[in-house]
C-alpha cells in the first residue's frame, strides 16, 4: 500500500484530497505547513508527496528544494490556487513531477497520482538492477572447497524462494551471500530490505520490523511502515538474529507462517509476499537449548542452511583476497613478497575478510615501496615477529593463568554458555582499555561492527571507564 503525504495549509484541502486517494485505497498523511511536513519526513517513508506552493512560515517552493535534497526518491506533485506558468516552470525545474491547479479536478489527481507511482516504481526498479550488477554472485571471492561449497548453495537457494540460515563469523561475508541469493533470485528486480537485529535497541525491534500507527506509542507521532512491509515482493535480511528477543521472535515467526503482519497500535491485519534470509554468528541450537532461541522459530528458518567458513580455514583464497581488495582501492601495482604472503597466510584473522580488508586498505594508505617484507606487514598488522605470541592469552584482563589448560579457573567451574559470556566481557573489557574505549577504533582491531560492539558493551554491562 502506497503512503502519501499532503502539506496545505486549507483544511478543506487537506480533507477532500485524503478522501479522494484513500477511496482509492492509498494511506494518507496531512500536514498543515512544511515544516511539519518535512517533520513526518524525517520519521516517515511516503511515496508521493502533494505540497501546496503558498505556505505559511516556509513557501513550498522552498520546502520542494529541500525534498529533493534529502529524499530525492520521492515524487512531489505541487498545488496551488495562484498558479503561473512562471511559478509552474520554476517548480518542474525544482524537481516537481507536475503541477495541479485549484480547484482541484478528481480525474487529474487520480491520473498524475497513478503515473507518480509508477515512474517511483520504475526507478526503484532500476536502482535495484543498478544494485545487482554491483553486488554481484562474482563478488564472492575465493575458489577453496569450503567457498565453492557456500557458492553451489547459494546457486540452489536462489532457484527457489525457501527461507536461508545463514552462519559464521563475524567479518566472513554473511550479508555478501544474502545479496548474491538475493540479487540471483526471480525477486532481484524487488526491494532487499537488511535489518541488523543487534543494532536495535529491544524497545524498538518489533516497531522497526512491523511499523506502528500513529499513537502507538509516547514517539509515534505518525503511521510508520515496518521492514516487512516496505520488503513486500522482495527479500528480508535478518542479520545477527540471534540477538533479537523472545517476544520479537514470536511475531517473525507469525509473519513467516501467515505472511501477515499487523503495525503496533493498529487492528488491520497485512498480508505480505517476503522471502526470509537470515544470519547470525551465534549457535543457534546451543541457544535454543538455553532457551535464549525459539526452537520452532529455528527450525522455520533453517530450511537451506549455509555456513562460510573462517578466513583462516581457506587460506589459499587470501592472495586472491588481497589482490581484489587492493584494486578496490586503485593500488593493485603493491606486491607482497614470499616471506610476507606467508606470513599473513599463518595469521588467525580474528576479524576474517573484514580484518584483511581493512589491512589491504591500511597497506595502499601506508606503504611507499612496491614490494612489501614481512617486517613492514607485521608492523601493520600490530604484531610481534613471533607468530605464536599473538595467539597467547594475555592475562591482564582474561583473569590469571593457573589451570593446565591455559584459561582462567573460573571459566572453566562455569556452564558452557556462562563461560562463553564471561570471556566475552573480559575480552572486551581489555580490547576497549587497550583501545582507550573509542567503540571505532575497538571494533575495527576486533572485527567486529561498531553498532555490534554497541550492543555487546549494553548486554555486558561494561562501563565506559576513560
Amino acid at each position: 500500500m502506497n503512503t502519501i503525504l499532503i502539506i496545505d495549509d486549507e483544511s478543506g484541502i487537506r480533507t477532500a484530497l485524503s478522501s479522494i486517494l484513500m477511496d482509492e485505497g492509498y494511506r494518507v498523511e496531512t500536514a498543515e505547513d512544511a515544516l511539519i511536513g518535512l517533520s513526518l519526513l524525517e520519521q516517515t517513508f511516503f511515496d508521493l508527496i502533494f505540497l501546496d506552493v503558498l505556505l505559511p512560515r516556509m513557501g513550498g517552493l522552498e520546502a520542494l528544494e529541500k525534498i529533493r535534497s534529502a529524499w530525492p526518491g520521492i515524487e512531489v506533485i505541487m498545488i496551488s490556487g495562484h498558479a503561473n506558468v512562471d511559478m509552474a516552470v520554476k517548480a518542474v525545474k525544482l524537481g516537481a513531477f507536475d503541477f495541479l491547479e485549484k480547484p482541484l479536478s478528481l480525474d487529474k489527481v487520480l491520473t498524475v497520482t497513478k503515473n507518480a507511482l509508477t515512474i517511483q516504481k520504475l526507478r526503484h526498479e532500476n536502482i535495484s538492477l543498478k544494485k545487482a550488477k554491483q553486488l554481484s554472485y562474482e563478488e564472492i571471492i575465493g575458489h577453496s572447497p569450503g567457498i565453492q561449497a557456500v557458492k553451489d548453495r547459494i546457486e540452489q537457494a536462489a532457484q527457489s524462494d525457501a527461507r536461508v540460515l545463514i552462519s559464521g563469523e563475524n567479518g566472513t561475508g554473511k550479508e555478501l551471500v544474502a545479496r548474491a541469493i538475493h540479487f540471483k533470485s526471480g525477486r532481484a528486480d524487488k526491494p532487499l530490505v537488511e535489518v541488523n537485529c543487534a543494532a536495535i535497541p529491544d524497545t524498538l525491534i518489533e516497531s522497526e520490523l512491523f511499523g506502528h500507527e500513529k499513537g502507538a506509542f509516547t514517539d509515534a507521532v505518525s503511521s510508520r511502515k515496518g521492514r516487512f512491509e516496505i520488503a513486500n515482493g522482495g527479500s528480508l535480511f535478518l542479520d545477527e538474529i540471534g540477538d533479537m528477543t523472545l517476544t520479537a521472535q514470536a511475531k517473525v515467526l507469525r509473519a513467516i507462517q501467515e505472511q501477515k503482519i499487523e503495525r503496533l497500535g493498529g487492528e488491520q491485519t497485512l498480508t505480505v509476499d517476503v522471502r526470509i534470509i537470515a544470519a547470525t554468528n551465534k549457535d543457534l541450537e546451543a541457544e535454543c537449548r538455553a532457551g535464549r532461541f525459539r526452537e520452532d522459530l529455528f527450525f522455520r528458518l533453517n530450511v537451506i542452511p549455509i555456513h562460510i567458513p573462517p578466513l583462516r580455514e581457506r587460506t589459499e583464497d587470501i592472495p586472491e583476497l588481497l589482490q581484489h581488495f587492493l584494486q578496490s582501492f586503485g593500488t593493485s601495482d603493491i606486491k607482497l613478497s614470499t616471506e610476507a604472503m606467508n606470513f599473513i597466510s599463518q595469521y588467525a584473522w580474528p576479524g576474517n575478510v573484514r580484518e584483511l580488508k581493512n589491512f589491504a586498505e591500511r597497506l595502499s594508505i601506508l606503504c611507499e615501496t612496491e614490494t612489501v617484507e614481512r617486517d613492514v606487514v607485521e608492523n601493520m598488522l600490530g604484531m610481534v615477529s613471533n607468530i605464536q605470541s599473538s595467539k597467547t592469552i594475555k592475562k591482564s584482563a582474561a583473569g590469571e593463568l593457573n589451570s593446565p589448560t591455559g584459561l582462567p579457573s573460573d571459566i572453566l567451574e562455569l556452564n558452557y554458555n556462562d563461560a562463553k559470556d564471561l570471556f566475552e566481557k573480559r575480552y572486551l573489557e581489555y580490547k576497549l582499555s587497550e583501545n582507550g574505549y573509542i567503540i571505532s577504533r575497538t571494533a575495527e582491531v576486533i572485527g567486529m561492527y561498531p553498532s555490534n560492539l554497541h550492543a555487546k558493551i549494553k548486554k555486558h554491562g561494561i562501563r565506559m571507564e576513560r
